[in-house]
């Protein structure tokens, strides 16, 4: 295993073709703040040059996210069109996992709330241990949840879960999570490292153009977003020609696991 260092709040840490994203801020049950958010981007395009197959984003400490840091942030968490404000630096950082072209899987344990939801809802996968809880917490401020980040809650839980989770600030715990759709995969505490370990193998060993294809095409999707859908046709169109479908064919042929090669 080895340390790819980026900042003291944001650790990246590389094991084989895995990169994880640690949120490091145990004091505050890792807190977003304003710099975290506005390293995102960067951070991701550092991944990238390193050529992992998988991200996996996970929390220092026992806990995903306990949310914005609100004490450092206080009424810049309500400063729509403000330029480079919160809001346009928290939206850059969204549309940046978006656009990540890798398969990015949440771990969520302990607290995921508030700004750790949106960070959890802009991975591809979430597997959580049961003992997680989970909330969305604006109405408890005053003020307007991320319209981008509202969007992908609906179209994981659907409107009702949505309203729900957003009207009351609840706090909801993994079973119920699971039940919802908020999480993908509900694990015991102590089994979460084992099933994500698998979880990273299984995703490794496919083709990596297939998940790259389909992650732009549902973000699509979700987000109307046309220019997502033009980088999964443009990679439609390659894909006849690439390696991917060619090894795919000849370990079919020869009865053994694929070799897929294909990178972003």
């Amino acid at each position: 295993m080895s340390s790819m260092s980026f900042n003291d709040a944001l650790r990246l840490e590389r094991e084989d073709d895995v990169v994880t994203i640690w949120l490091n801020r145990p004091s505050k049950r890792n807190a977003v703040d304003f710099a975290m958010w506005q390293a995102m981007p960067a951070l991701l395009d550092e991944i990238l040059t390193a050529a992992p197959r998988v991200v996996l984003i996970r929390g220092v400490g026992g806990h995903f996210c306990a949310g914005a840091d609100i004490s450092e942030l206080g009424e810049r968490l309500a400063d729509v069109g403000v330029p480079g404000g919160y809001r346009e630096v928290n939206a850059a950082a969204e549309a940046a996992f978006m656009a990540f072209p890798l398969p990015v899987i949440a771990v969520i344990e302990g607290n995921c709330i508030g700004g750790g939801w949106q960070i959890a809802s802009v991975c591809d996968l979430r597997i959580a241990s049961r003992s997680m809880l989970i909330g969305i917490t604006p109405s408890k401020l005053g003020i307007t949840y991320p319209p981008e980040a509202i969007s992908r809650t609906v179209a994981l839980v659907g409107p009702a879960a949505t309203k729900r989770l957003l009207y009351t600030a609840e706090l909801i715990d993994g079973a119920e999570a699971l039940r919802l759709g908020f999480v993908d995969q509900l694990v015991d505490d102590d089994a979460l490292d084992h099933c994500v370990a698998e979880l990273v193998a299984q995703l490794a060993g496919r083709s990596l153009l297939t998940q790259t294809a389909t992650k732009l095409l549902v973000n699509s999707l979700v987000t109307d977003d046309a220019s997502l859908r033009a980088r999964h046709d443009q990679l439609a169109l390659d894909s006849k020609d690439g390696p991917d479908l060619h090894e795919g064919l000849t370990a079919f042929e020869e009865r053994r696991p694929p070799r897929f090669s294909w990178r972003p």
